[in-house]
């Protein structure tokens, strides 16, 4: 073996060991993504948190920020119940308010982070648990972490766009606040920061 291919392997082998601090920095960008959607569902004005989805008059602003919280739940149950992740309640997308829905949305934040802890402990994988039957989400950690977040950049891009059809536009400092994730990183409460600006 030439000593340029053992520095090709020596290179090769140091790529795949583990990056250190890979385990903060991605359970730093989940906690990021969920102050994101904690931001969001607490600045929406009251009187378009009971407002029905224009074409789907059953759903609600108010809805659809229970679903992110009790789709949260439901992963939570399905993948981690069996190795001892401890799931929130779900909320009731009828009647919960903007501030249990940011608190709930805290609890099943943490019962996430919990969910990829385990996968990183696990080799960067969560282990398949018996009631994970649907089998259409690769359980790598890399894979889980980008589902979570596109699922709820999905919702947050939803409630904006209801607030506009309805001509109720959210004030621009919130939907601008969306895509500040330096601020919205920092360990500092980001609701407080934005009372402060206001």
């Amino acid at each position: 073996m030439t000593a340029r291919c053992v520095a090709c392997a020596t290179t090769m082998i140091a790529a795949m060991r583990p990056l250190p601090g890979l385990e903060e920095m991605l359970l730093s960008a989940w906690k990021t993504n969920s102050r994101a959607s904690e931001v969001l569902i607490g600045r929406i004005p009251a009187g378009l948190w009971a407002e029905a989805i224009p074409g789907s008059p059953r759903r609600t602003v108010r809805s659809i920020g229970a679903h992110i919280h009790n789709a949260r739940c439901v992963w939570i149950r399905t993948l981690g119940s069996e190795f001892g992740v401890e799931q929130p309640n779900r909320v009731d997308k009828g009647v919960v308010t903007q501030r249990q829905l940011v608190a709930a949305l805290k609890l099943s934040s943490r019962g996430i982070s919990s969910l990829l802890a385990l996968g990183l402990r696990h080799g960067g994988s969560i282990p398949p648990s018996r009631a994970y039957v649907w089998r259409n989400l690769p359980l790598d950690v890399a894979h889980v972490l980008t589902y979570f977040v596109a699922h709820e950049a999905h919702h947050r891009g939803q409630i904006v766009m209801v607030a506009r059809q309805l001509n109720r536009r959210l004030p621009a400092h919130v939907v601008g606040g969306l895509w500040q994730f330096r601020a919205l990183s920092r360990r500092k409460s980001t609701l407080h920061m934005h009372k402060r600006k206001r």
